[in-house]
């Protein structure tokens, strides 16, 4: 018995970080790039989008999300065991599934983002104008990511590590300085900023839905909640958050203000503003605008294909463990010799085709990117059912199960507790309906496109979860007959 407790005690200390390494952890999964010019498309606005997505809604999440994996016997599975506990297995797999569904939708976005980069920097537009050329690279992306991932964590986490030091912090700190000097040196900025400019001037969905990239932005800090055990005071995971709130903030006001002040509001492109604003901007200081572009282009391309590489593991490895309670067929449950659960990436690399296909050749060529605007709505709207259920669970859990040891509690008040949830719930809830009302400047022939692409693929992927639980049974003893379940 007193081997046992030593044993768990070194493991615990093994496992151990600190606030700065988990701060770490988790600004790859928040700090992106790729939203940049969606943000700078809503001009001073955006300062309005990103106080409620990076307050309103981020700190809810972050708190609720930790207070439940630091309940004992909740910080493995995510979702799928905090949704599960509060209501049914069944539920927390529909919450699980849809995590995990989300980023097959989402890597389309990354992919388009990181084709349109490349197409700048090579100054070959054909390799994202045609279509074809676009899908075939995006096939060449998923599919040689997978390959890669087949090598264990420890190599995603160094892919992961470089990719985002030279593709996301070395671009942003040197559009800081660039943003800076352009700044000092007197120019003038293309948009106003003031309390007028700054709210919304109309209510309408085709204005709100502007807040899409914003929630977006701010999405999976859910998935490092898990760490808030293992840090050497759980007391810091609150201001280790609150500072990582405060950088992403500050990194999407640098890189949408620096496109927006520099770049006319309609020449902004959705896919790659952000490269042609490093050209802008260095071009007026009688740098090498070309060169500039090129490199950044290529740097913040890598950087998006290291976020992506993470995706692929992450998520998989939840939806892995599900397939070994039942929740898939047996190949699933499988694993490779470095513990990977190789079935559901092939798995997981087809929808992202499939998506792919259905975003590229569905919305076709368009001055307005309606395949990257699409993306970004599908995959929030996606996410936000996942919110929704988290959410639910941890209203419920706060006020029916106070009895449940927790190592960290989101705040002493259960009134704050619970404005957490309900505001968290109400802007999860609002997220999700804006998606649904075309950007503002589509066309009718555009707005139809948007909607049919959005409203079909996410009839589709409520329903999936649902149809897939009829099969749970059957599943369960295919699991259990190939030695795969997983009793814990």
């Amino acid at each position: 018995m007193a081997e046992n407790k030593q044993e768990a005690k070194d493991l615990k200390a093994v496992n151990q970080i600190t606030g700065f390494q988990l701060f770490s952890m988790t600004t790859s999964m928040v700090m992106t790039v790729y939203g940049f010019a969606s943000f700078a498309k809503q001009g001073a606005t955006a300062f309005f989008f990103l106080f409620l997505a990076g307050i309103l809604w981020f700190l809810p999440v972050t708190r609720a999300a930790g207070e439940m994996a630091s309940v004992d016997g909740w910080s493995k599975g995510g979702v799928f065991t905090w949704v599960g506990k509060m209501y049914s297995e069944n539920s927390g797999f529909s919450a699980l599934f849809y995590q995990w569904v989300h980023i097959t939708v989402g890597m389309n976005t990354m992919m388009m983002f990181i084709i349109a980069c490349f197409s700048a920097s090579l100054s070959l537009p054909a390799m994202y104008d045609n279509l074809w050329v676009r899908y075939i690279l995006i096939l060449i992306i998923i599919w040689g990511l997978i390959a890669l991932q087949q090598r264990g964590t420890k190599f995603t986490g160094k892919i992961a590590q470089w990719g985002f030091t030279l593709g996301v912090i070395i671009p942003v700190f040197f559009l800081l300085f660039l943003f800076a000097a352009y700044l000092l040196t007197g120019h003038h900025m293309l948009i106003t900023i003031n309390w007028h400019t700054i709210f919304p001037q109309t209510w309408s969905g085709s204005v709100l839905v502007g807040f899409v990239p914003f929630i977006l932005a701010f999405c999976g800090a859910e998935g490092s909640a898990p760490h808030v055990k293992n840090l050497k005071n759980p007391h810091a995971y609150a201001k280790v958050m609150l500072a990582l709130c405060i950088a992403a903030i500050c990194s999407d006001i640098i890189g949408s203000m620096s496109i927006a002040a520099t770049i006319p509001n309609d020449k902004i492109q959705l896919s790659n503003g952000i490269v042609f604003a490093y050209g802008s901007l260095a071009s007026m200081f009688h740098m090498s605008g070309e060169f500039i572009q090129r490199l950044t282009g290529i740097l913040l391309a890598l950087g998006v294909l290291a976020e992506i590489s993470s995706w692929v593991v992450g998520p998989n490895a939840g939806m892995h463990e599900a397939a070994k309670k039942g929740y898939l067929p047996a190949r699933f449950a499988k694993s490779n010799k470095n513990g990977i659960g190789t079935n559901v990436m092939v798995l997981q690399g087809i929808i992202v085709c499939i998506v792919g296909a259905w975003l590229t050749f569905g919305a076709g060529g368009s001055k307005n990117d309606i395949s990257f605007q699409t993306a970004m709505s599908l995959t929030v709207a996606i996410y936000m059912l996942m919110y929704l259920m988290m959410f639910a669970a941890y209203f419920r859990l706060i006020n029916k199960h106070d009895d449940l040891h927790r190592t960290w509690v989101a705040s002493r008040s259960k009134f704050l507790k619970n404005l957490y949830a309900i505001v968290g719930f109400v802007l999860t809830a609002f997220a999700l309906i804006v998606t649904f009302f075309p950007p503002k400047g589509y066309s009718v022939a555009q707005q139809h496109t948007y909607l049919m692409l959005l409203i079909v693929g996410f009839v589709i992927v409520f329903f999936v979860p649902f149809i897939m639980l009829r099969y749970h049974n059957k599943w369960t003893k295919e699991v259990k007959d190939a030695g795969l379940y997983d009793e814990d």
